[in-house]
């Protein structure tokens, strides 16, 4: 178990006894404060492997451990302190604020009817100023962007301070600006982070690892540069893939064709 934060130990789901599974039997190891991109089609099983990660649904078969603990052994608020995650549904905005709907992440950290201490404002300011907040924090939150809605729901998770962080699809309603914060941010964060992501030069950029899945089926566990090989990324997307060389960085990049 050494060097090892979360282990996924032959995950499945399926709805019903007699259901096919979503999601088959997956395994992996992730080491703390790595990167973790998961991708396939859409329909592969991502989002249902992720809500088995953060707690929401809870395995047919198999553990999802930290630091050798099953969360599902954990009292809630306990998993709570260690998992954070965004969705790609976004929160509904019951007429709360933007500093109001970041300072629901310091929930999981109180006990009984304690309100926010100066820890949590510490931290509330501070994911404020992180996601480039600070002239939105007193807005109504039904009334911000897409882009904007997805800032507020990340800066809540981070005010968790959680030690896993699970991103579904994290730069979804974003403008080209705000994704290349959010992907920066994800390489900078002191955290172990399991992010699903479409775009697969994307993914091999910010990741140390990548799943790929297909039809609920882990098809490859690795780096990007020894998983993204195009025969399997052509197999599993249905596509022409081909690497190629991009200059003057001389780093990998994936093209895709619809096949001949």
């Amino acid at each position: 178990m050494s060097g090892v934060h979360l282990r996924v130990s032959n995950v499945s789901w399926r709805p019903h006894k007699r259901a096919a599974p979503v999601l088959h039997a997956t395994s992996f190891d992730l080491k703390k404060g790595h990167v973790l991109g998961v991708v396939g089609p859409n329909g592969a099983g991502k989002s249902t492997l992720l809500r088995l990660l953060y707690r929401f649904q809870a395995p047919t078969t198999g553990e999802v451990q930290i630091d050798g603990m099953d969360i599902w052994k954990m009292p809630a608020r306990t998993a709570a302190q260690h998992v954070a995650a965004v969705l790609q549904e976004q929160a509904a905005a019951f007429g709360l604020s933007v500093r109001e709907i970041i300072s629901l992440g310091r929930t999981p950290h109180h006990k009984g009817f304690g309100g926010a201490d100066t820890h949590d404002m510490t931290v509330i300011d501070k994911v404020i100023t992180m996601l480039d907040l600070t002239g939105l924090e007193h807005r109504d939150f039904g009334t911000l962007s897409g882009g904007e809605r997805q800032r507020v729901m990340v800066a809540r998770a981070l005010a968790q301070e959680p030690e896993i962080l699970i991103l579904d699809e994290p730069t979804n309603h974003l403008d080209i600006r705000h994704q290349l914060e959010v992907l920066a941010l994800i390489r900078q964060l002191d955290l172990t982070i399991v992010v699903s992501l479409h775009d697969l030069n994307m993914a091999a950029d910010i990741c140390d690892d990548l799943l790929v899945l297909e039809d609920g089926q882990p098809r490859g566990f690795g780096t990007p540069d020894a998983l993204l090989t195009e025969t399997l990324v052509s197999r599993t997307f249905r596509v022409d893939a081909r690497r190629e060389k991009l200059a003057p960085s001389d780093t990998n990049h994936l093209s895709f064709h619809l096949p001949i």
